[in-house]
């Protein structure tokens, strides 16, 4: 969501300049869940001039940003290019040191039965999750929130974790983690406090923004660096991604409250 005024290949450079020394991505190419070998080579070359580490990425996850919210519970074409988007982007985490790989559920369909598509979704939580473990990385699944996800099915913690818990059962691997996005749970109306101290122990990664307008901490009325320390009082010792729209004066202006 940062840097996207920007060419892909220029991101990693402008957030080194802006003090940063690690990155995460959606999957960069929506329209392509297997691009050219040049396409990787090129942004893996970005990130080590940038010397940037990517620390999270996205698999494919169809039109996003966009109308999209993933692709491995859609029966058909989608989920078949999740199918052969999971080596690619696994390899890719591998080669880079990326060891978090994030899986968006996708939204419900008319006229598919609910059941069909998370059974579905379950195979191919499976196939990530072995994809990822080779990779060195841990699966995540996230909570979206109803109000700019409505058919979405995963819109709070404890659905989330409860297929966390599924898909680490059925895999047998116990590398799958529950992707905390503050942002996503307070705009469902959640508990914080209460979130953390239940799902800590299953948190993978966390992502972060204000409340309300999806804006940079300090621009709404999260108390976000409360519940960071409640976390890291948890136990948690990860990564914080900001996953917040940009500044008024563009993205290298938005982290002035980090001073």
């Amino acid at each position: 969501m940062l840097f996207t005024e920007l060419p892909l290949l220029e991101r990693p450079a402008a957030a080194a300049a802006a003090g940063f020394d690690a990155v995460e991505l959606w999957w960069p190419w929506p329209d392509e869940p297997v691009p050219a070998k040049t396409a990787l080579d090129d942004l893996r070359t970005a990130l080590e001039t940038a010397g940037t580490r990517l620390v999270g990425l996205n698999f494919y996850a169809g039109q996003l940003p966009g109308p999209d919210r993933g692709a491995l519970s859609l029966p058909g074409a989608e989920s078949e290019r999740f199918r052969a988007n999971i080596e690619v982007a696994a390899d890719f985490a591998a080669s880079v040191g990326c060891t978090a790989l994030n899986a968006l559920y996708g939204n419900r369909l008319d006229g598919v039965d609910p059941a069909e598509q998370d059974a579905l979704a379950l195979d191919n939580l499976v196939r990530a999750a072995a994809a990822a473990d080779h990779a060195g990385a841990v699966l995540l699944v996230e909570a979206l929130n109803a109000a700019e996800s409505p058919r979405y099915p995963l819109v709070d913690a404890d659905a989330a974790v409860a297929l966390v818990q599924r898909v680490n059962e059925a895999s047998g691997l116990g590398n799958t983690r529950f992707l905390l996005d503050l942002y996503h749970l307070a705009m469902g109306g959640a508990d914080l406090p209460a979130v953390i101290d239940e799902h800590a122990g299953s948190v993978g990664h966390v992502q972060i923004a204000d409340l309300p307008g999806r804006g940079a901490p300090g621009t709404g009325a999260l108390p976000l660096p409360d519940l960071l320390a409640r976390l890291a009082g948890a136990g948690y010792d990860g990564f914080v991604g900001l996953e917040h729209k940009p500044s008024p004066g563009g993205s290298a202006a938005s982290f002035g409250w980090l001073v």
